[in-house]
């Protein structure tokens, strides 16, 4: 799905990155109760204005939210991505989690619906993780990292229902994330008026990609990794350039 990193030596070095980001990341010991409640405070804050707003939201921003100074925003975040970084590393794993956990449900077209309707309920109603997750305008080392482990576990997911029968062919793991994006964009064209609307056209696109004889071929193919990866890139959310 994601055409990240072909190296195997790259991607352990990315993982070393990783680990030191985690320890830089972890409140420094002997922080003053008071400071780390603000910082738990601004995480808080971050997590729901960019679930609202998206990634377009700024560090002063988040402050105002969070009824705290700018200074102390800065103080625990430098930047941007490292409030992102802080925020989604969390919520790319439960994506994995989620498909992790679709695969032990015997059923196979059981744990592939299982696991379309948790992603799409996910993305629908956070914005910033969907853009955070589907483009490559932000994101640090852990967030790349993270993105990289949703590849196996998806693609695993997708091969056992088409191998069981119970999903269409022509079907790829390269769909997932295009249809979490429609739930999405129905989310934020309709969600003021029915919140769970993006609901109704996840259950009508599960009912045409379930397998059944004589369907025709999909007029269009799949993207292919390499166009995935394009189309990441050419992806700019609100806020980004």
């Amino acid at each position: 799905m994601y055409k990240w990193i072909e190296s195997i030596h790259l991607l352990a070095y990315v993982r070393h990155v990783t680990n030191v980001g985690r320890v830089i990341d972890k409140p420094c010991r002997g922080l003053r109760k008071d400071a780390e409640r603000n910082r738990q405070r601004v995480l808080q804050a971050a997590r729901e204005l960019f679930a609202e707003r998206g990634l377009e939201a700024t560090l002063n921003d988040v402050a105002h939210y969070a009824h705290v100074g700018v200074g102390t925003v800065y103080r625990r975040f430098a930047t941007k991505e490292d409030l992102l970084d802080a925020i989604f590393e969390d919520s790319i794993d439960q994506i994995v989690s989620f498909a992790e956990d679709a695969f032990r449900h015997e059923d196979s077209w059981e744990g592939f619906v299982w696991f379309v309707e948790h992603l799409c309920e996910l993305t629908a109603t956070d914005r910033g993780l969907r853009e955070m997750v589907y483009s490559k305008a932000y994101g640090g080392y852990r967030v790349e990292c993270a993105k990289l482990r949703l590849d196996p576990p998806i693609s695993k997911l997708v091969e056992r229902a088409r191998k069981d029968g119970h999903l269409r062919p022509d079907i790829e793991p390269t769909d997932m994330p295009v249809i979490s994006l429609l739930a999405g964009t129905v989310s934020e064209w309709a969600g003021h008026v029915e919140p769970q609307l993006w609901r109704r056209y996840v259950a009508l696109l599960l009912d045409g990609m379930r397998h059944r004889e004589g369907r025709p071929e999909l007029a269009v193919g799949a993207l292919g990794e390499e166009q995935m990866d394009a189309a990441m890139r050419g992806w700019h959310p609100a806020g980004t350039s």
